[in-house]
């Protein structure tokens, strides 16, 4: 048992729909995160956020220990004030954006040292610092182990090298972060694309204990297709009675084909980053509102959606809109696609209750066109 009760409602094949329990509020599963990344879900104030029917959202170690400083949260009053956000936080740890964005960053058993993307300044990342950061400065309610990530494609050895130093690690932030009742603590399965490593850190991780279990090192690079049968096998190495999360992930046909396979959380900034950009995600694949074929298409996104972007507005407008580089147009479609994406995780919720989660994929896949997965940069 974890530090949240974990319960599940109902299960069709491999899929299961629930409700992790939190001090602030229930996470209805399958879930999906939609990133803060510096202490706001860009272009959305946290009400709209609230309407599109999050839950939980996810918040950035690496970028608020650089700015403001995870200290000056702390003196505000911690994330959840900070932001105004009353429901739960989840932080990642931090290592992948050492990795991905910091100028120069150095892994050594103790810790990773990386010079700041945005002044130079030298940092010290620690799997002990991490928990500091996440639990006692942030105030998160779910805190990610940090762990070492690498881009696939990878060798054998590089894989299973950063694996085995990432179970290390786990071990160090369990003990870092101790036993607290309001906080849940994750810890994050590697392996790259290698079952046998899969299967290994599982059983490592398990051996730690953790509130929660993540499948990490997936969405790098990989594909949909090589995604996918990691999935096959990845998710039932993990605690069947404990919440499983896969990082940064990621297209409406991604999550379809994890929640089939037996996830239950995810995150991603695909959906307010294509807003800012143009595209639209709807029950019948992306639409670029930069094309001209909308400049006079007086219908919605989806009339159907309690969204008012989705259903008030219509596309010859969002087409205008993003044509002329208004800031409206970037909240407004930023707005729809986060509601589509609580929509979505909602129809599979109902859908693994009714029993009917194969007839939903069926049907799903048949109008999105699948391509590669997007990681959560």
């Amino acid at each position: 048992m974890g530090a949240f009760p974990f319960e599940i409602a109902a299960r069709d094949g491999k899929a299961r729909t629930g409700v992790l329990k939190t001090p602030r509020g229930d996470i209805r599963t399958p879930a999906f995160m939609p990133v803060g990344t510096a202490g706001t879900v860009k272009a959305l104030t946290v009400d709209q956020v609230a309407q599109t029917g999050a839950d939980i959202l996810l918040g950035n170690t690496y970028h608020l220990m650089l700015r403001p400083s995870a200290e000056r949260v702390r003196r505000l009053g911690g994330l959840h004030e900070f932001m105004r956000w009353e429901k739960p936080i989840l932080t990642d740890s931090g290592g992948f954006q050492v990795m991905s964005l910091s100028k120069i960053a150095k892994v050594t058993e103790e810790a990773v040292t990386f010079q700041s993307h945005i002044d130079g300044s030298r940092h010290v990342l620690s799997p002990e610092r991490s928990m500091e950061i996440q639990a006692d400065l942030l105030g998160s309610d779910i805190v990610m182990q940090l762990d070492e990530l690498v881009a696939l494609p990878a060798t054998p050895q590089a894989a299973a090298d950063a694996m085995r130093r990432s179970a290390r690690w786990g071990q160090r932030s369990k003990r870092a972060f101790g036993t607290r009742e309001a906080q849940a603590l994750f810890g994050i399965q590697q392996g790259g694309v290698d079952e046998a490593l899969r299967r290994e850190s599982a059983a490592r991780l398990q051996e730690i204990g953790f509130d929660g279990y993540a499948i990490g090192g997936l969405a790098v690079g990989e594909g949909h297709q090589a995604m996918c049968e990691v999935l096959d096998y990845a998710p039932s190495m993990l605690p069947d009675d404990r919440p499983r999360y896969l990082m940064g992930v990621g297209k409406p046909i991604d999550l379809v084909e994890a929640v089939w396979r037996g996830v239950d959380m995810f995150d991603c900034v695909l959906p307010t980053r294509s807003g800012r950009h143009g595209q639209a995600w709807t029950w019948n694949g992306a639409v670029n509102l930069k094309n001209a074929r909308f400049a006079e298409d007086a219908t919605p996104l989806d009339p159907e959606s309690a969204c008012p972007a989705s259903s008030s507005y219509t596309k010859a407008y969002l087409h205008h809109l993003v044509k002329s580089e208004e800031i409206l147009g970037q909240v407004l479609l930023s707005w729809h696609n986060l509601a589509f994406f609580q929509a979505l995780m909602a129809e599979m919720r109902a859908a693994i209750a009714e029993g009917r989660l194969a007839a939903f994929r069926a049907a799903f896949a048949a109008r999105q066109p699948v391509a590669a997965s997007e990681s959560a940069g």
